[in-house]
């Protein structure tokens, strides 16, 4: 495995984000949506950087056979929470070819937030298929299929605390 990301760098990305969150919506108390499973790890820290009165739900997206996408998105978990005039955050791990986060955002805006936004650990913009408005990024990475930090191969390297590239993907 080759390590992309160290976890030093990680910290101080998400502690940005954070930042500019606690900024972004100093008074507003916005529903943070996390897409699981991939986001959890990236939501809890980036959870621990704000401090700023907000809520937090989850999502559940099926999308990926292994490293490959299958063409089809569905929900497999819904929110709890009602989102109608709300601020709301959707918190990715990684945004793609842009297919996932386009059906998410879709979906989303038929409960009529009062704001939508997408923050996102990762971006591939050389694999985009579709354009997506990102507020927030972590790293511009290279297309190369990446594990670590809660992004998995078959549900395994989810625990890693760096974001490493597969020799043999």
């Amino acid at each position: 495995m080759n390590v992309l990301i160290e976890e030093n760098e990680i910290r101080k990305k998400v502690r940005e984000l954070g930042s500019r969150i606690n900024t972004d919506y100093k008074g507003r108390n916005p529903v943070i949506i996390g897409v699981l499973k991939g986001a959890f790890v990236f939501l809890a820290d980036l959870l621990r950087e704000t401090d700023i009165p907000l809520e937090v739900d989850f999502l559940s997206i099926h999308s990926y056979n292994g490293a490959e996408s299958s063409g089809v998105v569905r929900i497999t978990h819904d929110l709890s929470l009602n989102i109608e005039d709300r601020d709301v955050i959707l918190v990715e791990d990684i945004i793609d070819t842009g297919r996932t986060v386009k059906y998410i955002l879709d979906n989303l805006r038929t409960r009529k937030p009062r704001s939508l936004a997408v923050c996102s650990l990762l971006n591939k913009e050389e694999r985009r298929v579709i354009e997506v408005p990102l507020k927030y990024v972590g790293f511009k990475i290279p297309g190369f299929f990446v594990v670590g930090y809660g992004l998995d191969y078959d549900n395994r390297y989810r625990n890693l605390k760096y974001i490493g590239v597969l020799d043999d993907k």
